[in-house]
């Protein structure tokens, strides 16, 4: 059974809420790149994660670039969506 505490915000619609990961220094420089440039590196981060050859420590920061770089690469196309329905 899924209890929810009272003081917790709840959505007021159907839709998935989803955190924007933080930006770090580290990873300050994707709010600059290509939607291609971020997503062929996204694609060197999961084929490197899936590997299974780097260790935990380095399997974190890889996980965030990831996740800001996936991010990153979202806003892009939900950006050009919203030009091309305007």
């Amino acid at each position: 059974m899924h209890v929810m505490a009272k003081d917790t915000p709840q959505p007021e619609s159907d839709e998935t809420v989803v955190a924007a990961p933080e930006v770090d220094e580290a990873n300050a420089d994707v709010a600059e790149m290509s939607y291609e440039a971020a997503r062929d590196e996204l694609v060197d981060i999961v084929a490197r994660l899936e590997n299974g050859q780097v260790g935990l420590e380095d399997s974190m920061g890889l996980w965030q670039r990831g996740e800001v770089l996936a991010a990153h690469c979202a806003q892009w196309l939900d950006e050009a969506e919203a030009k091309l329905s305007e």
